[in-house]
């Protein structure tokens, strides 16, 4: 699937430069373009491989390149007032060469929170192709005001993409990790995830065919329909050794006890399980999800069409949905991978927890600004009889 990504503020950013890390180490070329677009210009400074001529400063004649920090509002306003600007480096995107826009935004701050949905809203005005978003949801322990944000953002950017496809940081983060060694490795997770799942489908000159096809159209009718994805993801290593009792033999199911597919087809059916049922990147339960895509990848020497057709079929019975689509995609990496793509999910208690918590940090900070005015007033009140004002 060939994207155009587009990093809204920092957290999309830096995700968007991951991903062109991940294309240039496995060549998967999922990104077709890329652009940044930032309020601070530090944050577009520290990026490495976004061309600088694809980074787009927004909103200099209102907070002079130093961020919005954290108004989400203010962010919205600048994306509106400077949309031709951001426009300008989308001009340079072959957009007859891609599938999709892709807009990243981590939803706790201000600039991506505030302008995604807008960029959002102004892409399907004039172009037909669909417009995802990937909307990182901060921390618990972040601060009232960026859960706030965070659950203004996504009501208003799930109604402007054509799908929402969301990851949890609070569901990533490890006790006891520095906040820069957390974000590092819950981008890796990021981009490992969608890697996967986007690089489907694509087939360069002498590599393996799969067997059943995943292709950039597949993905694009599982997010059809709208509304929020999450995505699971397992992985096995591969031992290459030809003892004929490893990982290999097993999953060809071809060892020396003469075990037959069947083995295998078990095998590759319990790692889909462990994909679905695991940790997903927006945790919740799959009963009910509309539609779902598995993907399984790895050499294609490992890969079992019985094994990928009984996890479909799998999934069928544990979403209820009867659109599950499935498929391999052989790569030479030294492990098997099961990706599974559940879109239209509804049963998300974290979302839930999210708009609450909003509800009341927004009721408190109702509360301490009425506060700080009364408190004002005292301050001052007692001098007014007596002192003119000086104007």
């Amino acid at each position: 699937m060939k994207l155009a990504m587009i990093g809204f503020g920092q957290a999309g950013g830096k995700i968007v430069d991951k991903f062109l890390e991940y294309d240039e180490r496995t060549g998967s070329g999922i990104v077709r373009s890329a652009v940044a677009v930032n309020t601070a210009k530090a944050d577009l400074l520290g990026l490495e491989r976004i061309p600088e001529e694809q980074r787009v400063l927004i909103g200099q004649a209102r907070v002079k390149g130093h961020g919005v920090g954290a108004d989400n509002e203010l962010g919205a306003e600048i994306a509106e007032e400077d949309i031709d600007e951001i426009q300008g480096a989308i001009d340079n995107i072959p957009v007859h060469e891609i599938d999709a826009f892709l807009i990243v935004a981590g939803l706790g701050g201000g600039t991506g929170s505030g302008g995604s949905p807008v960029l959002a809203k102004h892409l399907k005005r004039i172009y037909t192709e669909p417009v995802y978003g990937l909307g990182i949801l901060p921390g618990g322990d972040e601060g009232g005001i960026y859960t706030l944000n965070a659950a203004r953002s996504f009501q208003t950017f799930v109604r402007e993409v054509d799908n929402l496809l969301v990851f949890d940081n609070d569901a990533w983060r490890k006790t006891g990790e520095s906040v820069e060694g957390g974000y590092e490795q819950i981008n890796d997770e990021i981009v490992r995830r969608f890697g996967v799942l986007f690089g489907a489908g694509e087939v360069g000159a002498g590599d393996n065919v799969a067997e059943s096809v995943v292709d950039s159209s597949e993905i694009i009718n599982t997010l059809a329909g709208g509304g929020v994805s999450t995505v699971g993801y397992a992985t096995e290593s591969v031992e290459t050794s030809d003892s004929g009792g490893g990982l290999l033999s097993r999953f060809k199911g071809e060892d020396d006890d003469g075990m037959d597919s069947a083995n295998t087809t078990n095998r590759i059916t319990s790692l889909v399980r462990k994909a679905a049922l695991g940790r997903l990147t927006l945790p919740c339960e799959i009963d009910g999800a509309e539609r779902a895509l598995l993907v399984l990848s790895g050499p294609s020497e490992h890969l079992n069409r019985k094994g990928i057709e009984r996890g479909r079929k799998w999934l069928e019975e544990q979403t209820g949905s009867m659109e599950v689509r499935g498929g391999d995609y052989p790569i030479r990496e030294p492990n098997v991978a099961a990706a599974v793509l559940l879109s239209g999910v509804h049963n998300v208690p974290r979302i839930k927890e999210l708009q609450q918590v909003a509800i009341e940090a927004q009721e408190n900070m109702d509360e301490l600004q009425r506060e700080s005015e009364e408190n004002l007033e005292a301050l001052v009140e007692d001098d007014e009889d007596e002192l003119d004002p000086l104007f």
